[in-house]
């Protein structure tokens, strides 16, 4: 006995062999029906070698309690100890599935089927399977049958007998030997059926892979034909009838469980088409109306029950489609895309647990091997297999995927999978969800046989099978590329030029043959530097495909790299910050304007970065006046000083562009700008403050080469338009107006020759050739517009707003505010101003009248030739034009009364409206919508162009640059030119409403 305060022995021995709970293990041990064998070290030492041998001891014990008779019992025992295949197999089991224990004791017999141990017990198929099940005669018999076979793969996986392929290939062989046996069941109950029509189930996902789980859907399409003599109507409701049935035994609930839900969704139409086509209506949906996600599933495809043949016909006539899927437009990006929506998909709780949708998870092996597959595939039958495995072998044998990634991805599959099992065979629950619970943990850990401290060193395991997964996963479409143009190690395998070239063609890349050179000049060679590229470009190359232009990326990576290649922080830029390469490759794919900019001093890469260039963050305009004016006072000539200046413009210029692309595309760790306004916002606000501040320093290089400190007259710049609304795009001239005022004791004469001069020396000086894009300067909005002085006294504006002002200079004063020079007169031309643009008591009615016919002659004058009124984004109706009047015509009317309307932007303004309830919410957010829409489009055309424009671009490729910019992805052009018109025609209608009073 043992003493008070004292452990037993067996306590201690028991906690030595790994049960957490040793006195409630002491206690069953001492159970009278463990009594022959409670010292037998034998026992001890089989239950600590078990995943959970509490849960083994339990479920042993359990056993031998739903024993018939004492001489079962004995018989049981008796074999456990002297026959180690059936201990091993046995406790095995228990210790790893709780529901495998339950059925033991529901059927105590169950357990001879784990004695046998002859060759063809190691590694049965289906014809065993179907031995197996020959005896049951209905649904509940099938499942006791189901769980008797799973029972034997569940103890040759536990016990290592099979690995986890050979696992998951028996699975599928059981699913298969179980749905012939319940269409057996279901044709028995059915003869007349039987009669009318053939039937084919065609397994797919894992069960067609042959690469099944231990609880999972099994995927099913059906194919019916009429049998000879029958009608094929009749037939195919008789072929539903069967299908049906055959669905509801495997799936339906009873007193010993369901087997797995039989899922056909994968059928065409989903679960809104019918449930059995014959094989003409398969192939004519094929044909004409599947999606590049059904082709892919068409891999797995494969016969497994009812009509053998047929199923062979349906496979036969549906395979060369999926050889050539790889062909259709956008299919790269389309199953990019139907992947990471699946991962949007996982709640936000969840993500980090999935081991099958997850990123690194076994979806993403799976996606990278089947896109693999159909790209090459097509001509090289030995990639033709169903498995994800044995498809990843014949890649890698075929230089298709690198020999070391294989490798890698394969050892990481394998363990992914085999927690998958594991956590699924406890519960014999359908999951993919990593365990949180400690003792689940410790369980799974230990079946994977990781003994020593099992939490710490699974979790260590499964983030690093993850993380090479991760890794590797994007970069294997990518890398083979590189090793195709690359020396290799003897031995190795590389990508033939014409698999490149598919692979390329597959990605988008219009110039396949121009693309492999530039891959062999960045990356051939035993430089450091091309080492470095080798590493960067696999994921590089997937971020260009990403693009409209995935051609002009490469190609302007290339233009960057050579330029910069010799410097020693360009390439250690892109592969120590990761955000720097992926913006890099958003801003070489997007279009012209970008790479343009950076081009011409290519060392502005580095702001792409988080260092110390600054960042993307536009910086604000006193910051940039600051710098410039800097720039200019050390300057020896103005010439010298406006070139610095404009170096500055085009820095910030490109400063923009980047961060308006990255904003709009999204990188992997930002998603793209939701609020489209905020976009827009950001870049007016950064060009009209780039343009007022390069204003200011080429005013005063001109000022300080002429005249030294002081100009004979004091000078000014007003924004108007667009600059003055802050509201510049990339392609937008700077409207202005030049006023002055001479200094006192100045000649009126020499202060207006003074004032003439210095604007002809600052348009001269902004539009000279050079590497940087010109500025220019627009004063047409002047009084008396071209035929008008180019430049005015303070009081000249007075007397012609005083007596020849007309309505529509009223309207253009809406926009005008101070940009450079003497802030003093700007005020006061802003004071001169105020009383014809908030005219008091509002607009009269002649007034109104006048702004509506001006508008009415504009929309029928000025819209180019040949453009499609509904698509020109200034023009058009609902376009800029129609918003930007209704808006100023409120702020004529009523900003005398209302000081929010007393602005110069249009955002702002439309704001204050609805605030003072002059406009209702719903009226305002379509006008606001359209205006950032039209706004976002003329930008995207510049930035894509490289030249402004007004309308959407006719080039596919610059069209599709365009929609991928406003968050459109392949394909999906007409839809976005469907949402702009849809958008512009609500903005036209209330537009006519509050405008024209229609």
């Amino acid at each position: 006995m043992t003493a008070p305060g004292r452990r037993s022995s067996t306590f201690t021995r028991l906690l030595r062999h790994g049960f957490t709970d040793p006195s409630a293990a002491e206690r069953l041990l001492e159970s009278p029906e463990l009594a022959p064998v409670r010292d037998d070290p034998v026992l001890l030492e089989a239950l600590g070698a078990t995943a959970d041998p509490d849960l083994a001891l339990r479920g042993l014990v359990r056993l031998l309690e739903a024993q018939p008779a004492p001489t079962a019992r004995r018989e049981l025992l008796d074999t456990v100890i002297a026959a180690k295949p059936l201990r091993d197999r046995l406790l095995g089991v228990l210790g790893a599935s709780a529901a495998l224990g339950d059925h033991l004791a529901r059927h105590a017999g169950d357990w001879r089927v784990l004695v046998t141990y002859e060759p063809q017990d190691l590694h049965p198929g289906v014809e065993e399977f179907e031995r197996g099940l020959a005896e049951a005669t209905d649904p509940v018999s099938l499942r006791v049958a189901y769980r008797r076979c799973l029972l034997s793969i569940a103890a040759r996986d536990v016990c290592g007998t099979t690995d986890v392929a050979e696992t998951a290939a028996e699975l599928a062989d059981l699913a298969t030997a179980t749905l012939r046996a319940a269409l057996r069941l279901a044709r028995a109950a059915a003869p007349d059926d039987v009669a009318l029509c053939r039937l084919a189930v065609i397994a797919m996902g894992k069960c067609g892979g042959h690469e099944l789980n231990y609880v999972s859907d099994v995927d099913v399409i059906f194919v019916g034909e009429a049998a000879e003599g029958a009608d094929e109507g009749k037939a195919l409701r008789a072929a539903t009838r069967l299908a049906s049935h055959m669905m509801r035994i495997c799936s339906e609930t009873t007193i010993e469980g369901s087997i797995w839900p039989v899922d056909a969704n994968l059928r065409p139409e989903g679960r809104n088409g019918p449930l059995v086509r014959t094989l003409s209506s398969h192939v004519a949906y094929y044909q004409r109306w599947a999606k590049t996600w059904e082709f892919q599933a068409l891999l797995k495809a494969r016969p497994v029950a009812g009509d053998l043949d047929l199923g062979a016909e349906y496979v036969a006539a549906l395979e060369p489609m999926v050889w050539t899927a790889a062909e259709r437009e956008n299919f790269v990006a389309d199953v990019q895309k139907m992947r990471r929506r699946v991962v949007e998909n996982i709640p936000a709780a969840e993500v980090e647990r999935e081991l099958k949708l997850g990123p690194g998870g076994l979806r993403d092996v799976e996606f990278a091997v089947q896109l693999l597959q159909l790209v090459h595939g097509r001509t090289d039958p030995s990639l033709r297999s169903r498995t994800t495995l044995d498809a990843l072998k014949a890649l890698a044998a075929g230089g298709y995927v690198g020999r070391v990634d294989a490798v890698q991805l394969d050892e990481a599959y394998r363990f992914l999978r085999s927690m998958e099992h594991r956590i699924q065979l406890y519960r014999l629950r359908r999951t993919h969800l990593v365990p949180e619970d400690e003792a689940d943990l410790r369980r799974l850990g230990r079946s994977l046989g990781l003994r020593t401290d099992p939490v710490a060193a699974l979790t260590r395991e499964w983030k690093r099978h993850t993380g090479v997964v991760r890794r590797l996963h994007e970069k294997l479409f990518y890398r083979p590329l590189l090793d195709a143009v690359a020396q290799l190690a003897p031995g190795e395998v590389r990508l033939s030029p014409e698999a490149a070239r598919e692979r390329l063609v597959a990605l988008g890349y219009a110039d396949p043959a121009a693309a492999l050179r530039h891959l062999e000049a960045l990356a051939s060679g035993v430089t450091r530097k091309a080492a470095i590229q080798r590493t960067l470009l696999p994921v590089l190359l997937g971020w260009f495909a990403d693009s409209a232009d995935p051609d002009a990326g490469l190609l302007n990576f290339r233009k960057v790299s050579d330029a910069l290649g010799k410097t020693p922080w360009y390439l250690r830029l892109l592969r120590d910050e990761g955000a720097a390469a992926e913006n890099l490759a958003r801003v070489l794919s997007a279009g012209r304007l970008a790479p343009d900019l950076l081009m011409r001093a290519p060392e502005a890469v580095a702001l792409l970065g988080d260092g110390d260039g600054g960042g993307l963050e536009p910086r604000g305009r006193a910051q940039l006046e600051q710098e410039i004016l800097a720039a200019v006072g050390r300057a020896e000539s103005a010439e010298q000083g406006v070139t610095a200046a404009r170096g500055v413009r085009r820095r910030e210029l490109f400063r923009t562009a980047a961060t308006d692309i990255v904003g709009s595309y999204g990188t992997e760790a930002q998603p793209a700008e939701a609020d489209q306004g905020a976009l827009v916002d950001r870049v007016g606000s950064a060009v009209s403050d780039l343009t007022a501040a390069t204003l200011a320093g080429t005013l005063r290089a001109v000022v300080g080469e002429g005249w030294g400190e002081t100009l004979p007259t004091r000078f000014a710049i007003i924004g108007m338009g667009r600059f003055g609304g802050h509201e510049l795009g990339y392609g937008s001239d700077a409207d202005v107006l030049f006023v002055h005022e001479p200094r006192e004791g100045v000649d009126e004469r020499e202060a207006s020759e003074a004032a003439n001069r210095v604007v002809a020396e600052m348009r001269r000086l902004l539009q000279i050739p050079s590497a940087d894009p010109p500025l220019l300067i627009d004063a047409d909005l002047r009084p008396e517009g071209k035929s008008g002085p180019l430049v005015r006294t303070l009081k000249s504006y007075e007397a012609y707003y005083h007596r020849w002002s007309l309505v529509w200079e009223s309207q253009a004063l809406l926009r005008a505010e101070p940009v450079a020079g003497d802030e003093d007169l700007g005020r006061r031309f802003v004071e001169l101003i105020d009383p014809l643009r908030y005219p008091a008591r509002g607009l009269g009615e002649d007034a109104v009248r006048e702004i509506r016919r001006l508008k009415a002659r504009m929309e029928a004058e000025r819209l180019p030739r040949g453009a499609d009124p509904k698509l020109h984004t200034k023009l058009g109706p609902g376009g800029l034009s129609d918003v930007e009047w209704t808006v100023q015509l409120l702020q004529l009317r009523h900003a005398w009364a209302e000081a929010g309307l007393r602005t110069t932007r249009t955002r702002e303004a439309l704001a204050a409206a609805r605030g003072a309830g002059l406009i209702s919410e719903e009226n305002a957010s379509i006008l606001d919508e359209a205006w950032v829409l039209a706004t976002r489009v003329r930008n995207a055309v510049m930035l894509v162009r490289g030249r402004a424009g007004d309308t959407f671009p006719a080039d596919p490729r610059e069209l599709a640059a365009v929609g991928r910019y406003l968050g459109y992805g392949p394909g999906h052009v007409g839809d976005m030119l469907d949402a702009y018109r849809r958008t512009a025609r609500r903005a036209r209608g209330v537009m006519e409403s509050l405008f024209y009073g229609m």
